[in-house]
């Protein structure tokens, strides 16, 4: 297989380096335009930018540097704080199926896929396995905190990621984590705006309480109201009937594209799809091999199926975790750039052949 030389591959990194630095740039400066607009309170959501930029950049950082060994750490790292602090941040502890819950289920799932990611940048067969035991030692520890989410998230990583070992066009697959992300966030937009069927719409409402959908339903009369600037960063608590009446309320609506949507408005959840979509095609660049991009993008797109039916983005260490994932996998390793100059016997600007 034909390879550019490095010249061609500065080049092939900087569209999705720029496109992050705009899309994370226009998702800081929103909030705090609807914020002036709307009289809300920005710093949230300009504190989950900062996390996913800064999660990004240790991971590029780590997977340079040690594309095996970072990995694995940031795996062991989510393990380890899921059960050490299990409800991740301070505040009312929110019991399952709401709240804290949702926030362990993503970090185990990241931890998941962490472990798959350093399993196949491994080259020994005896690291490899044991990191996917690591993986799914995961799931068997997201099922021992009661984590039902995360136990279901995290045993799918695994068989997902050996999946994609026999993929070799990366574009088609990447395509379909983003159909997935949408469907499901669609699905979470027609329960709130009752578009189901009734059979089923009682049977998801069933398992998702009807706390939750009224919470979604709330959000989803707000877009309707204020669709352009939305109700203003933080205000949706303020708004929400059925956040009112429960004593235990943390003021969101437990769906990360239904409350951009309400207090950002319209804009807010495109850029929400932005970044997501930025991320997938970070991935797709990648000079990773492609079984760690379809890896990440795997446990990526489990966390957003997770982020649009509760609050896992409101936690900082998800947002850190899911920068810190994908910077991993679109890293580019030391080691193969002094394999291709060890390689290299051509003149600069020649081509080598892999």
């Amino acid at each position: 297989m034909a390879s550019a030389g490095p010249g061609a591959d500065g080049e092939r990194r900087i569209g999705p380096d720029a496109a992050g630095v705009a899309v994370l740039g226009a998702c800081a400066a929103w909030p705090l335009i609807t914020a002036a607009a709307r009289d809300g309170r920005p710093e949230g959501m300009l504190l989950a930018v900062l996390a996913v930029a800064a999660g990004y950049a240790a991971g590029r950082i780590g997977g340079a540097l040690l594309p095996v060994a970072a990995p694995c750490a940031g795996a062991l790292a989510g393990v380890g704080l899921t059960v050490t602090v299990p409800h991740l941040a301070p505040g009312p502890q929110i019991t399952a199926p709401l709240g804290h819950a949702g926030a362990t289920a993503a970090v185990l799932t990241l931890s998941a896929g962490a472990a798959c990611c350093a399993a196949w940048a491994a080259s020994a067969p005896a690291v490899r396995l044991a990191l996917r035991l690591l993986a799914a030692g995961v799931a068997v520890t997201a099922a021992v905190l009661g984590s039902l989410a995360g136990c279901v998230a995290g045993a799918a990583v695994l068989p997902c990621s050996l999946s994609v070992g026999r993929i070799r066009r990366r574009g088609p697959a990447v395509a379909g984590l983003a159909v997935a992300a949408a469907g499901v966030t669609g699905l979470t937009w027609a329960v709130a705006g009752d578009a189901v069927p009734e059979g089923l719409a009682a049977s998801l409402e069933g398992r998702l309480t009807p706390h939750r959908v009224g919470l979604w339903r709330d959000a989803l009369d707000m877009v309707g109201d204020h669709a352009g600037l939305g109700v203003g960063p933080g205000r949706f608590g303020e708004l929400s009937a059925t956040s009112g009446r429960s004593p235990v309320s943390d003021g969101k609506p437990h769906s990360a594209p239904l409350q951009l949507a309400a207090e950002q408005g319209v804009v807010g959840v495109v850029l929400l799809a932005l970044v997501f979509g930025w991320l997938l095609y970070a991935l797709w660049r990648s000079p990773r091999a492609t079984p760690v991009v379809l890896t990440a993008g795997a446990a990526l797109t489990l966390l957003a199926a997770l982020a649009a039916v509760g609050n896992a983005l409101s936690f900082t260490v998800v947002s850190v975790g899911g920068g810190l994932l994908a910077g991993l996998a679109t890293s580019r390793p030391f080691t193969d750039d002094a394999g291709r100059r060890a390689g290299d016997t051509r003149p600069r600007g020649g081509r080598l052949t892999r």
